[in-house]
């Protein structure tokens, strides 16, 4: 009898406990769907059934008269913002509220993680986007072109070798494995100043650190991921780390190594580390865009007055160390998924690919069948091409932003009575993926369509409706390097190849719930064919 006391109070207890938590939104009139204790709304993510970009846009679309609405990971409040007049507000207006991300990999027991320009806070985040914030000016990104194309090079050469050898003017590939390839090579140049042909030496160490790192995020990364970002103190006491110690000991040993490198034989190249490098002295100048420079595209964002103020702030070396290693898990995942999904809209809508292709002869004829920044980016079908990608498939899903003083919402509606106040400490979150799919923004969203972006039609979107880059001042510091990383490979792929479906194409495309990156169920599959 005892123990049977015992257990009703314990359920008793606990019913009384996920009630008051999860009236957080109810109490004051925010609608949510039904979040099922203990995991709130994330037990079909949790067990694959859905993805998050899937679920978000459910949650968006299930309530089209609210301007925001709830959702509970765990037991933990998030507010999911619908309105764009309210996104504005957030992420410019009043910007000082929710300064900062919210922490998913702590800077006392990970560094190298948590002191990136991502995972800074407060002052030292605005104090470290002004000395990064001229390293990705026009200027910069003009110089990096040449390590792009010796990367796309490498590409070509390896396809035509592996056709030749097969005797076939074709291959069947999985596009996420080549552009993962690209991509790696892109970063191990511009970034760390070193050369790695991933393409045809398929295991160098390089490559398999950034695949262990980035690319494989399983499902119990996925767990990590979600325990360290709900449940920090338990992720401390714990002691779980998103990333293995090899991983940390590697990239602190490459970039430490080819700083002394540099310093000792006064090396000079104009890539990443040189940069930082020349950060920590306080050499790296602010340069505003001269008549000659082109901004990379429609979706570049600019920078704000925050990363363009001087500072004389200090960094240590393992603050550049986490700043290079940001760039590089950047540059390897977010980057090749962009490439990939552009891959496949361009072998399923063959009318836009060949209005590409034919672009890029034009401009090779104009140029005497050489590129350079400057050209490809006055490529106007190419960036409708990229932007109209970047709109079907933004790689940043939502954008976080953690509260740091309690703010007013506003009504939850036309109808409601009273405001609403997020509290200190709890997360906002904007579902760019479902603004990004409203038909009140984009007609007919799921279709490919660049001509939303072309001369005529592009003042017809709302510039808050559109952010693959984020938005207001915490936007992605590296538009300009992703976007002309882009531009590059698929000038140089589509000189050459091809691109069309094969028998394991997935038509129509869906997201795989077996990742949490953007990666596509049964895998990006297509088939390269040579040009004749």
């Amino acid at each position: 009898m005892f123990f049977y006391i015992w257990l009703v109070t314990i359920f008793a207890a606990l019913w009384l406990y996920f009630k008051d938590a999860y009236s957080r939104f109810t109490r004051y009139g925010v609608k949510q769907l039904r979040p099922p204790p203990p995991l709130g709304n994330m037990g079909r993510i949790l067990f694959r059934m859905e993805h998050l970009a899937d679920h978000l846009q459910e949650l968006y679309n299930a309530f089209p008269e609210e301007r925001f609405v709830g959702r509970f990971e765990f037991t933990n409040p998030m507010v999911i913002v619908r309105d764009i007049e309210m996104v504005k507000r957030i992420t410019i207006k009043d910007f000082e509220y929710f300064l900062d991300h919210r922490t998913i990999v702590d800077e006392r027991s990970d560094p190298f993680f948590g002191r990136n320009l991502f995972s800074l806070k407060g002052q030292e985040w605005k104090d470290m986007r002004s000395t990064l914030s001229p390293a990705f000016t026009s200027s910069k990104m003009r110089v990096m072109v040449p390590f792009m194309m010796e990367a796309g090079t490498q590409m070509i050469e390896e396809l035509k070798r592996q056709m030749r050898d097969g005797k076939v003017d074709h291959l069947d590939i999985d596009c996420k494995d080549l552009t993962c390839r690209y991509a790696n090579d892109v970063i191990a140049s511009c970034a760390f100043g070193i050369k790695v042909n991933s393409q045809f030496e398929v295991d160098n160490e390089f490559f398999m650190m950034g695949k262990e790192t980035v690319s494989s995020f399983n499902f119990n990364q996925m767990i990590k991921f979600f325990v360290l970002s709900n449940f920090p103190n338990v992720a401390s006491r714990l002691k779980i780390q998103l990333f293995t110690e090899e991983t940390k000991i590697f990239f602190k040993s490459l970039v430490s190594k080819t700083m002394k490198d540099r310093e000792i034989n006064n090396i000079i190249r104009p890539d990443m580390i040189h940069l930082l490098m020349e950060a920590k002295k306080g050499r790296l100048l602010h340069d505003e865009k001269t008549i000659k420079d082109t901004d990379a595209g429609f979706a570049t964002v600019e920078e704000s007055v925050i990363g363009k103020k001087k500072i004389d702030r200090v960094w240590s070396d393992e603050d550049l160390i986490a700043q290079a290693i940001l760039f590089f898990i950047a540059g390897f995942e977010g980057i090749s998924a962009a490439m990939c999904f552009t891959l496949h809209e361009l072998a399923v809508n063959p009318e836009a690919q060949d209005k590409l292709v034919q672009e890029i002869r034009e401009n090779d004829m104009k140029n005497g069948g050489k590129f350079d920044y400057t050209s490809i980016q006055n490529m106007k079908y190419m960036d409708m091409v990229v932007s109209e990608v970047l709109r079907l498939w933004p790689a940043a899903i939502a954008l976080d932003r953690t509260c740091n003083k309690d703010y007013n919402l506003g009504k939850v509606n036309s109808k409601a009575t009273e405001d609403f106040y997020i509290r200190k400490g709890e997360v906002i979150m904007i579902p760019v993926w479902a603004i990004h799919h409203d038909p009140k923004f984009y007609p007919n969203p799921t279709k490919f369509d660049p001509e939303r972006f072309s001369d005529e039609n592009k003042h017809k979107i709302h510039p808050l409706s559109y952010m693959p880059f984020g938005f207001g001042p915490r936007n992605c510091i590296g538009s300009r390097f992703a976007l002309c990383e882009v531009k590059v490979m698929l000038y140089q792929l589509l000189q050459h190849m091809e691109v069309v479906p094969n028998e394991k194409t997935r038509i129509p495309a869906r997201l795989s719930t077996e990742n949490f990156n953007l990666r596509m169920h049964g895998g990006h599959w297509l088939r390269l064919k040579l040009r004749k």
